[in-house]
This record gives C-alpha cells, structure tokens and sequence, in this order.
C-alpha cells in the first residue's frame, strides 16, 4: 500500500530503532521523508536503506530538546517541500545512566534530561510544526510507553521516564481535543517491550527475558520496531481519518491484564 503517497513526513529519532523504522515504512507508503536525528552518521544509516528500497528522505540534524534549534529544523524542513502533513514523534531516551529510579533516589540531573528529550521535544516540535499542520489538515503520532499507562514494578522502576510517557499521553490528548474542530489529528503509540538499542539492558538481561511469557503474553517474546512502525504508518494515513485522541498499546498484551 501506498497510502501516504506525496505527503511530507517529519521523523524524529531516525537515526536507529522505531524511528528508523518508521522512516523506513513512511518512505515505503510514498511520503517524501524529512528524518531528523542528533547523530548525522545514525540518519546516513536510515537513508542508505531507505534508498535501497527507492524511497524518498532527506534529512536534518537537530537536538529536538533545544527550542532555537526545532524552530530552525522546522523551518528548513518546511521549506524543503513547501508543506508538512505529519509529524511522527520518536525520540525518547531512558535516563537510567544518569540516575533515573525510584522517585525517592531518582537524581535532579537523570529528571531533567529525561524531561527535556521525552517530553519538551514533543511540546517543540508540535508547537513549530503545528501551523503547517493545520494547513494541511495533517496527523500528529507521538510514542509514548506502557510505562506511562501502567506503574512499573522493580524491573520497570524509572519513574522520570515513566512520567515523561504519561505527560506525553496527556499532552497528545489534550492536542487532540483543541485541534479535532481543526482538522489535525493527534495519536498516541504505547509500546511494550521493543527489541531496539535502548531495550539492551532488557534484552540481555535473563529474569526479565523469562518474564516475557507473563508481561507480553501474545508471543512471550519482545516486539520489533516494524511492529509499531506499522501502527504509525496506520494513525499517519486516511485509514484513520475518524481517529484522534487514541492512545494504541502494541505490547503484546501487557496492558490488557
């Protein structure tokens, strides 16, 4: 399917994981890519690959979490077509290196930079990207987490991530609402467990592979980036058009227990 043909897709995260992937699929529905990432050599990746398959992208390094910088992408992003139709949200990082845990030991510094590349960047981008969406009536896909849906036991205990996923859900619904009358769309992707570079810890650590059976019991094993990239490709299309407001778990039943 081809169901994004011509329309212009700004990717955040590009670089590696779910938003590569979501680079990957955009470009296969025939929208003309603007992959942004902090790390040129990651986007080179995304593009070799997106090209190999006869896609379109161009790209953009930007710290999304730094307001003059996403003020400045935008513009240049916008000027590369002439237009924007949607905005798909992925960069994010876990603070645990930084002293993210329980509240009471969770550092100033690991809430800060969680806060500041989480949550201020999807308030970036969507506020500078917001004006062209309009005139195009465009689509918003923010990721969020299960985290921000659910507490998180021991294994799961970082509550500056957590919170900068559930701010994410409120923000995006709050979007949602005042834009509906409007004619943007705001979405929401929850996901579980997803085999990419920042689930390393997770993959390679033992208890929590053999709790995959409980956590996500659709396949007891982690998801793929293809997985939710799927679901973006779905909230970005017509196929949705009736769709706003709706935060979509793909976690293998995580949240359905």
């Amino acid at each position: 399917m081809r169901r994004l043909e011509n329309r212009v897709a700004i990717v955040t995260g590009a670089g590696s994981g779910i938003g590569r992937a979501v680079a990957l699929r955009y470009a296969a529905e025939g929208a003309l890519v603007l992959a942004l990432d902090i790390n040129q050599e990651a986007l080179d990746g995304t593009v070799a690959q997106v090209r190999a398959a006869n896609g379109a992208i161009d790209t953009l390094v930007c710290d999304v979490s730094l307001a003059d910088h996403v003020a400045a992408t935008v513009a240049a992003a916008a000027a590369v077509h002439g237009r924007i139709d949607v905005l798909f949200n992925g960069v994010g990082i876990s603070g645990r290196r930084w002293g993210d845990g329980p509240v009471d030991s969770c550092t100033d510094e690991a809430w800060e930079r969680v806060m500041g590349m989480n949550l201020t960047s999807i308030f970036l981008m969507c506020k500078h990207t917001m004006p062209w969406l309009l005139k195009q009536r465009g689509a918003v896909v923010n990721l969020a987490s299960v985290l921000g849906m659910v507490g998180g036991d021991e294994d799961f205990a970082t509550h500056a991530y957590a919170a900068s996923k559930g701010g994410i859900i409120a923000l995006s619904r709050a979007m949602a609402t005042y834009y509906a009358p409007r004619g943007v769309r705001v979405n929401v992707i929850a996901p579980g467990l997803i085999a990419t570079p920042m689930s390393l810890r997770a993959q390679s650590n033992p208890h929590i592979l053999e709790r995959l059976t409980q956590l996500q019991p659709l396949t007891g094993a982690m998801g793929t980036p293809e997985d939710v990239a799927a679901a973006a490709a779905f909230f970005a299309s017509d196929d949705a058009r009736f769709v706003t407001g709706v935060v979509l778990p793909v976690d293998g039943g995580w949240t359905a227990q």
